[in-house]
Parts: C-alpha cells; sequence; structure tokens
C-alpha cells in the first residue's frame, strides 16, 4: 500500500444515493457493466466519477473499504493515469480525426480501440465524458458495445443532460445522479475547505443553488461572483426599462459573458466589419458558451424573483446579493415571471443544441416581465 494522507472511502460532498448504489454494486462483486454520472453543469460530477474511478481500479482485497485511497490503483485512477483507463469525449474524437475522416467514423475507431484487454488489472474502464453531445450515430455505435457485455469492460458515461441520449442508451446504465448538498453541509465543506468566513460560504452555498462545483467555481473566482451579482442588478433594472434600453443591455452583457469564457483571448476572436465599425466578433463556440454563462445567472435570478413575488424570499439565493429583489418581486406579476422561467428553460436547452445564442437570448429578453419605472 501507498501512503496518499487520504481517508479511505469516497471524497466527494453528499450523493448519499449514488454512493450507496455504487459501492453496493461493488460490495456484491458484480459491478453494473455500463454507469451513467448524470448532473448540471457544476453540479460536482468531476470529483464524482473520481470516486467511482478509484473504486472500480482499487486492489484492496477488503471490498468494504474500497476505495482505500492508499494503493497504487486507487491514485492512478484519481490522477487519471491507470493503464487500464481509457479516456474519450466527443471533443478528442475531432480531435482523433484522420484525413477525410468523418467525427462518427473516428468515435467508432476509437470505440473499437477501447474494447482491447485489461493490462494490469481484472477490467478496463472506458470513461466517456460529455456522452450527451455525441450525435444519435456515434451514440447507436456506442450502444453496439454496450450490447455487447464483457465481464473485463466497464463502462462510465457522463452526462450534463441525459434526456440528450437515446432511450436505448439510457435504458443499458446505472443511473448514478448527481445533485445538490444540504446548505448547511456545503456551507462547512466551504469553510474548511477554503477557508471562507462563514457569512461568505452561507452565501455561495445558497447562489450555488447547493451544486458543490458551482460552490468551489464561486469560491475561486471573486470576479465571478461580482460579475453574476452586476448581470443579475441590470436584470433587474430592466423590468422597468422599453424594449430598445433592453436589447442594447443584452448585447452588452453578452459581450463581456463572452469575454470571460477561458479561451476567447483577442488572438483568438475573429475580425468584425472593419469597413462598417461594428466590434469583432467572437467565434461561435466561444459565444455560446458565454450565452449559457448569461443564460444560467439569468434563470438563477427568475427563479428567485418567482419565489419572491409568491412570499418565498427565504428560499431565494438571489437576495444574499440584490437588496432590491424583495421591491421587484412586490411589482411583477407571478405568473409572467413563470412564464419567463419557462423561456429561459427552453432556451438553455436550446443553447446546448447549437441555438443561435442571439435570437435565442432576444426570445429571452421579450418573455422578460414589464413593470412601471419606481
Amino acid at each position: 500500500m501507498l501512503s496518499t494522507g487520504l481517508a479511505p472511502g469516497f471524497l466527494s460532498l453528499g450523493q448519499a444515493t449514488a454512493r450507496a448504489v455504487a459501492t453496493r454494486a461493488d460490495g456484491r462483486g458484480r459491478l453494473g457493466r455500463t454507469f451513467l454520472v448524470s448532473g448540471p453543469r457544476g453540479a460536482g460530477k468531476g470529483a464524482f466519477v473520481e470516486d467511482l474511478l478509484a473504486l472500480l481500479f482499487c486492489t484492496d482485497a477488503d471490498r468494504a473499504a474500497r476505495p482505500c485511497n492508499a494503493c497504487a490503483g486507487c491514485r492512478q485512477a484519481r490522477e487519471r493515469r491507470h493503464p487500464d483507463l481509457v479516456l474519450g469525449s466527443p471533443e478528442q474524437w475531432r480531435e482523433l480525426r484522420g484525413s477525410g475522416e468523418s467525427l462518427v467514423a473516428a468515435a467508432r475507431r476509437w470505440l473499437g480501440e477501447a474494447a482491447g484487454a485489461p493490462i494490469a488489472g481484472e477490467r478496463r474502464v472506458v470513461l466517456i465524458e460529455g456522452i450527451d453531445r455525441a450525435g444519435d450515430q456515434i451514440q447507436s455505435a456506442l450502444l453496439k458495445a454496450l450490447e455487447e457485455p464483457s465481464d473485463r469492460h466497464v463502462f462510465v458515461l457522463v452526462a450534463d443532460e441525459p434526456s440528450r441520449l437515446l432511450p436505448t442508451v439510457r435504458s443499458r446504465c446505472e443511473p448514478l445522479r448527481i445533485g445538490p448538498v444540504p446548505h448547511a453541509e456545503l456551507t462547512e465543506w466551504l469553510i474548511d475547505r477554503e477557508q471562507l468566513p462563514r457569512d461568505l460560504a452561507g452565501a455561495l452555498a445558497r447562489i450555488s443553488d447547493g451544486f458543490v462545483g458551482r460552490a468551489l467555481a464561486l469560491a475561486r473566482d471573486k470576479d465571478q461572483v461580482e460579475w453574476r451579482r452586476r448581470v443579475q442588478a441590470e436584470l433587474l433594472s430592466l423590468l422597468a426599462r422599453g424594449r430598445a434600453d433592453r436589447f442594447g443591455s443584452l448585447r452588452e452583457m453578452l459581450d463581456e459573458a463572452t469575454r470571460r469564457i477561458p479561451g476567447a483571448a483577442t488572438d483568438e476572436v475573429a475580425p468584425g466589419g472593419d469597413d462598417t465599425g461594428e466590434a469583432p466578433k467572437a467565434p461561435a463556440s466561444l459565444q455560446r458558451a458565454g450565452a449559457i454563462a448569461l443564460t444560467d445567472a439569468w434563470l438563477g435570478l427568475a427563479r428567485d424573483l418567482l419565489m419572491a413575488a409568491v412570499g418565498r424570499p427565504e428560499v431565494a439565493p438571489a437576495g444574499e446579493l440584490l437588496p432590491d429583489l424583495p421591491v421587484a418581486a412586490r411589482r411583477v406579476d407571478p405568473r409572467k415571471v413563470a412564464r419567463s422561467v419557462e423561456v429561459l428553460d427552453r432556451v438553455h436547452d436550446g443553447l446546448g443544441r447549437n441555438a443561435s445564442p442571439r435570437l435565442a437570448l432576444e426570445a429571452a429578453m421579450l418573455a422578460w416581465p414589464t413593470v412601471e419605472p419606481w
């Protein structure tokens, strides 16, 4: 055994049900052949997958002690360099394409290579992240691999939106849903891990809706917290402003959100229309990522505004950053806010399916309630 300084067991926070499903399967020595780890962006799927890989590769003779976090199998799994771990994703398959080869063909070739025999242990683990971003043809190719059982292979699929998977793929998976962590538990974890004062830790736990990944990102990027506050404050002010102001502000918020996306460096921005005086335009992928980030903040505000409008301000996390939220909530029609939430949900889903960022956000703005100036 190797000393890692880590206690045995899962190191991720919460997820009692998902932990129980995985450890129970391992305790019986009959691990499900395919796991589907799912949850929204920022839920903490990465930390849970790390735990799951350690469980799968742990060599401790006592199954009840797995993952021991002391053996070479656990350590290599957590570092994602175990010889029997195969990593894949739609982005990787795109990079692996040969000259003239389609993405589907590259994915099929990768799946064929992933089906090789284990090298160092009793099983090979095939980890595919972002499987919900793969098209139906690739998922159909994956289905063929899942339909041919092998005791020497375990598939771990990771998805933000499992509804985007083919029903036939989902039906062959053991679902492991990664959800929010109770407020008190997440607050204490942020205090211990990030050395945050209790009031800030509690605020971030609420703002992140209990999702560990989101809370950790906010704790480590104070500018992100301030950006979210500015965006939501601007959206509140737009409740009392006209269409021209709304669309102009929306363009500015999208541009700022896009500039904040990693990789949005000046030299990666496509040239705009110099002759027209327009600002340079970001690549579509970066603009879409910016639109998704903006929609996340907007959707959080809309849901909190709805809760405050129906008399439940104590369950509206945005109130931690926005003292004007209760005032706005008293002036809006809850039915119109509920409609806006529905539209924002559809916009968020559409952006994940390559909808036009500007058109999608403009549709959301048209559904944003209007109140008399205050």
